[in-house]
């Protein structure tokens, strides 16, 4: 489904949150659901929110810790593949992840997701 996309197409682990739910308890559970492994411990550093093009807003936090890209183990999710078919596939919420220089990161993220990049390297520019 991914296989041609590349520039973009690449977004942060992510997911809906129930009413009343905590949102970065939400996002630690996105995380361990779509990589396979629990979200690092350590002090969170919230980047805020963004407004994707599709409307959907997207809360983020950034904590340091070290990720082996090669050992994810994403859940599932259903799609309907190829589109309007009426075919549905099961496939990886994640297929891959990789780690990426901040001026790379901004030419494969989500174009709206790249401001919380942006956000990031502020702060540690004054950290």
């Amino acid at each position: 489904m991914w296989a041609k996309r590349d520039a973009g197409a690449w977004s942060i682990p992510k997911g809906e949150y129930e009413s009343g739910e905590d949102p970065l308890a939400a996002a630690q559970r996105e995380f361990e659901e779509e990589l396979g492994t629990p979200a690092p411990d350590g002090p969170v550093t919230d980047l805020g929110e963004v407004r994707q093009k599709s409307g959907k807003i997207v809360s983020a936090w950034a904590v340091a810790g070290d990720l082996d890209v090669t050992e994810i183990t994403s859940n599932t999710v259903e799609v309907q593949w190829p589109p309007r078919s009426g075919k549905m596939l099961e496939i990886p919420e994640v297929d891959r992840a990789q780690w990426f220089g901040l001026q790379a990161a901004r030419e494969k993220i989500n174009p709206a997701q790249a401001e919380l990049l942006d956000r990031l390297a502020e702060i540690l520019a004054t950290a």
